[in-house]
């Protein structure tokens, strides 16, 4: 099938920046880099691999949105403590914030059970991900990883100049641990895994994957990124952090956009071996792009544990009502973990996503597993009976 690529710039012109920003999102949410080039298909849909592609809108619209459900955000962030701190310390803007970085890593290495010297921070976890494949890239190699997962990391890997090796996930949904093992060879320079998967939602069993990176690692680095841990109950237990603890040659990035609901404040960090955060020293600095009261305001959520329970909590409440009332429309949602949810569509995608921008709800529409997909974030219960009374309308 005839492609085309588009560099940042010529989709921006292309796109023409709409009131609800739906014909950027496809850039924004899963390639999120300039540096990495955006091909489209024939049909105009982003292509990431040959199974795995984006549907997008041609023309722009000017619809206003009422239910932005289409970047995985947190309708209920920042915590009142989180807000309090960025208020605080806003007249200190102006002053770079080392020392306060310092103190943030001592919370979140006590937080971790890991020490200072095995964490990295960075304006949100995606800016991790590609500063490790610029760093892992820069003289090729192949990254092996899910098809479909979140694609920063292996955009800028591509674009840097490494190749991807994609493993199609189970039919339950998980990662082929087996299959990607095997995918390993001379060239492959990292295996990249995002649990909970996006844009899928769904979990790899946490003992298994434990079992594959203690294994592996001994082989060739693993990147376990756990942005959508903070959405399952007693999430920490499924982390793979203790592996670095052990001496693993293990990644484990994390994000304060989520749980935390810091999206636009930009904060993120990563766990691994010092060895590791030395090679990503060697070319770049981790934490040079936070700000003084995006620190304030991380340290603040930190110890905000009401503040993230709740938010759990009400993300768990919306996640069942939506799941159930798809069901009740005989749409069959794949169980999520996080704060998104993808279920199938009969319907071209970009018609889908027209009829559900006119009538106010931005979401994202995806091809993959031979089907189309539309993938949701979990807003308020307002906005999802909004969503879902559009679906209603559109999906009949």
């Amino acid at each position: 099938m005839e492609t085309t690529s588009l560099n940042r710039r010529d989709w921006l012109k292309r796109s023409a920046l709409t009131i609800g920003g739906l014909s950027i999102l496809p850039l924004i949410g899963q390639a999120e880099t300039p540096l990495a080039p955006l091909t489209l298909d024939n049909k105009g849909r982003l292509t990431y691999s040959p199974l795995f592609r984006e549907f997008t809108l041609s023309k722009p619209l000017t619809t206003a949105i009422k239910a932005k459900l289409n970047a995985n955000e947190n309708p209920y962030g920042p915590s009142p403590k989180a807000i309090e701190a960025l208020k605080s310390s806003a007249h200190l803007g102006n002053r770079y914030a080392w020392k306060e970085m310092f103190d943030l890593i001592e919370k979140i290495s006590n937080l971790e059970g890991a020490t200072p010297e095995n964490i990295i921070m960075g304006p949100g976890s995606s800016d991790i991900l590609e500063k490790v494949a610029m760093v892992f890239f820069k003289d090729g190699g192949n990254v092996v990883s899910a098809d479909p997962s979140y694609m920063s990391l292996i955009q800028v890997a591509k674009a840097t100049g490494g190749s991807w090796k994609p493993i199609p996930l189970t039919k339950d949904w998980e990662h082929d641990l087996k299959a990607m093992e095997a995918a390993i060879d001379n060239e492959t320079k990292l295996v990249y895994i995002c649990n909970p998967n996006n844009p899928t939602g769904t979990i790899t069993n946490s003992d298994a994957l434990r079992d594959f990176c203690s294994r592996v690692s001994e082989r060739v680095p693993v990147f376990v990124d756990e942005a959508y841990l903070g959405f399952l109950e007693n999430g920490m237990k499924h982390s793979m952090v203790p592996l670095v603890k052990e001496g693993k040659n293990v990644i484990v990035a994390r994000t304060f956009s989520k749980i935390h609901g810091m999206a636009g404040l930009r904060v993120g960090y990563a766990v691994a071996q010092p060895e590791t955060l030395e090679r990503i020293h060697s070319i770049t600095r981790g934490g040079m792009g936070i700000s003084y009261p995006s620190i304030h305001a991380a340290m603040a959520s930190l110890e905000d544990s009401e503040f993230l329970d709740k938010c759990r909590s009400l993300n768990s409440e919306v996640r069942d009502y939506v799941y159930t009332s798809l069901k009740g429309m005989g749409h069959n949602a794949v169980p999520s973990h996080t704060s998104f949810m993808i279920f199938p569509i009969e319907m071209e995608g970009e018609t889908f996503l027209k009829e559900m921008t006119a009538l106010g709800v931005g979401v994202r529409a995806f091809q993959f597993m031979d089907k189309n997909w539309c993938r949701v974030s979990m807003g308020t219960m307002d906005e999802m009976k909004l969503f879902t009374a559009a679906v209603n309308k559109v999906l009949v």
